[in-house]
């Protein structure tokens, strides 16, 4: 059963950081070209959809990894858990502002500052994605080290 475990909690992080990567260089990229009403407009939408999947996934992600280390599997899946469940106060204190600001805008009469917080929006997820991989990329160390 903890191998079990210990695979779905891989998954769940490889599935996050996928997704967040495709945010980062495919669909945020591709929301740029847009002008800033529309990308707005496509923004508002992607968000309210992923951030249910991406909160859950780093959640039972990190879960799955506290309990190899607590069922004493190795401190490595510790450290995996941690950096995947670091994107929840990561979002909230750093990525919420910018997120509530894009959501208060109308897309149909965009701010001055649409486009600058959209830029500033794909900074930030960029350091979820970093997260996602490398939570994922401790989670496969977890597999093959013994500490």
């Amino acid at each position: 059963m903890p191998e079990l475990a210990g695979a779905l909690a891989l998954l769940a992080a490889a599935a996050f950081a996928g997704a967040a990567c495709y945010v980062s260089i495919a669909e945020h990229p591709a929301r740029m070209a847009l002008d800033d009403g529309w990308a707005l407009r496509q923004w508002k939408p992607s968000y309210a959809n992923g951030k249910i999947m991406q909160a859950a996934l780093a959640l039972i992600g990190a879960l799955l990894a506290f309990w190899m280390w607590w069922e004493g599997r190795n401190l490595i899946w510790l450290i995996g858990g941690l950096a995947l469940l670091a994107n929840w106060p990561f979002t909230l204190a750093a990525i919420m502002p910018t997120n509530r600001r894009l959501e208060a805008l109308s897309p149909d009469a965009p701010a001055p500052e649409t486009r600058a917080l959209l830029i500033r929006w794909g900074r930030l997820h960029a350091v979820r994605a970093a997260l996602g991989g490398a939570s994922a990329l401790i989670m496969v160390c977890a597999f093959y080290c013994r500490l």
